[in-house]
């Protein structure tokens, strides 16, 4: 795989990983609305492994605590404010791994890479967000997080896993239908996909080297890089932006593209 296609490959993912437009629907839309090589989930997952040290980064005063809290958990220590979060997250995290293993048994995962399926999921997805951003309440900040709202998210974030969905869009939606502010609600979306994302690269490198596939890695490991500073960037224009700005840019953009795409996809 060329340089400038890795190039091309790691600014979508890096500019739409942190946006609720889903960055893995772009993804899927290159090569079947250009004709280019279809970059396969190898480089898919690595893309998205970029832009977890990006979301680390710039969550580090977050991600810290959480590690820390992992440490207490081993030392049988489960009171700490750590500790709290780090068995929040593991919690919200095992749906979208159940469910993602359960696609990729069946093979489902494959075959919903489609137009139709992204088109639909991108104008569905789309409305429900506006609705909740617009009509949701607004009384909790991230630390009102609670055992609850985490499997809720966590299951919001299982239905990611249709293509065109968006990961941060759908557990944004989430946050917001229970009462998050958008900020504290992105933030929560945000520190939920490190553990997703780590799991998923675990997998995937193993896969790698129990195939020997190294160009595939060489490639991995460039895209992956380029996408990490793309999706810094990303994330800190979104983060200040939730100061003044709603999620509707985001909606009028996912409608009009999944009208597109399923105009595309039906003629």
């Amino acid at each position: 795989m060329t340089l400038f296609h890795l190039f091309i490959l790691a600014a979508i993912q890096g500019l739409t990983e942190f946006l609720p437009v889903s960055s893995s629907a772009h993804l899927i839309l290159l090569p079947q609305l250009t004709g280019m090589q279809d970059q396969g989930l190898v480089i898919d997952i690595s893309v998205h492994v970029g832009t977890l040290g990006a979301v680390v980064l710039y969550f580090w005063k977050d991600v810290r605590t959480v590690l820390s809290g992992v440490i207490d958990i081993l030392r049988g220590r489960f009171t700490t404010t750590g500790a709290r979060l780090a068995l929040l997250f593991a919690l919200a995290t095992v749906p979208v791994m159940l469910a993602g293993l359960l696609l990729n048994m069946t093979g489902l995962d494959e075959s919903m890479r489609s137009i139709k399926v992204i088109g639909w999921a991108m104008l569905v997805f789309g409305l429900v967000l506006y609705w909740f951003d617009q009509y949701g309440p607004t009384h909790k900040t991230a630390t009102d997080w609670s055992l609850r709202d985490a499997v809720i998210l966590g299951l919001w974030q299982a239905v990611a896993l249709i293509p065109g969905t968006s990961r941060s869009g759908i557990t944004i939606t989430g946050a917001r239908a229970l009462g998050y502010t958008r900020q504290d609600g992105a933030r929560i979306s945000m520190l939920m996909s490190i553990p997703t994302i780590f799991a998923s690269g675990i997998l995937l490198g193993a896969e790698v080297a129990a195939t020997a596939d190294w160009q595939a890695a060489k490639d991995g490991a460039i895209a992956a890089a380029l996408a990490f500073f793309t999706a810094l960037l990303a994330l800190t224009l979104m983060m200040r932006l939730l100061r003044s700005v709603s999620f509707t840019p985001y909606v009028v953009y996912r409608v009009l593209l999944g009208a597109i795409l399923l105009w595309i996809a039906y003629t």
